[in-house]
């Protein structure tokens, strides 16, 4: 994937994909017309981008993800950890909690996933 960021613009476009995939790429573009007031052109301009970033394919007229919201979301993550905690998730974690507080159920639903990893 060669980027891994979307613009605002872009990110509602994706949604619009994510929310409807597959989708034939003539409905796509009725929808942008509708939510983002694009013309066709701009539609398959944004398309292609993407389309060579690897998030989507157009095969035969159907636009559907190679990558689905929450694996763009997981890649998107791992990028950050990686550029700017030198890959360390606990460092991250850190930084995060350093600034927002976790609830007591977002502490119970984190152990739950590690207790998780750790039974595997």
């Amino acid at each position: 994937m060669e980027e891994l960021r979307l613009g605002a613009v872009e990110r509602q476009f994706a949604d619009i994909i994510w929310q409807n995939e597959p989708i034939p790429s003539g409905e796509l573009v009725k929808l942008c017309e509708q939510k983002l007031e694009w013309k066709k052109s701009t539609t398959y301009t944004m398309l292609k981008r993407l389309c060579e970033r690897g998030i989507f394919k157009n095969e035969n007229g159907v636009v559907s993800s190679v990558l689905t919201k929450e694996e763009f979301g997981a890649a998107q993550s791992e990028k950050i950890i990686e550029d700017t905690f030198e890959g360390s998730l606990p460092a991250f974690i850190a930084a995060f909690t350093s600034r927002k507080k976790l609830s007591a159920d977002d502490v119970e639903e984190i152990q739950k996933m590690i207790d998780e990893i750790k039974g595997e």
